[in-house]
């Protein structure tokens, strides 16, 4: 999971369901949840080097970050891919 991410590049953004599929897919494995990539991708223990910033929910929510929401945002904003069409949730466990 941590090549995959890697693979996102500068400026671009992917989804929990997308990287759950690549992962599902290189693994041969029948399927894989977007929960358990997001909850591998809440322990990254390197987040300054494999960046977990850029993966975003299927809706456009900015959820996720250990690093705090605020920090995502800025790091999407300096690598110009925030885009008008995400947000941050009002309510949820991820926030």
């Amino acid at each position: 999971m941590w090549a995959l991410l890697c693979e996102i590049p500068y400026g671009g953004t992917t989804t929990y369901g997308e990287i759950a599929k690549a992962v599902a897919l290189r693994s041969g494995l029948a399927s894989m949840s977007s929960q358990a990539v997001g909850g591998a991708v809440g322990h990254n223990p390197i987040s300054i080097i494999i960046p977990c910033h850029r993966v975003i929910g299927r809706d456009g929510s900015l959820t996720g970050y250990a690093g705090g929401i605020e920090k995502k945002i800025h790091l999407l904003e300096h690598e110009g891919a925030l885009s008008s069409l995400f947000y941050t949730p009002r309510r949820g466990t991820a926030l």
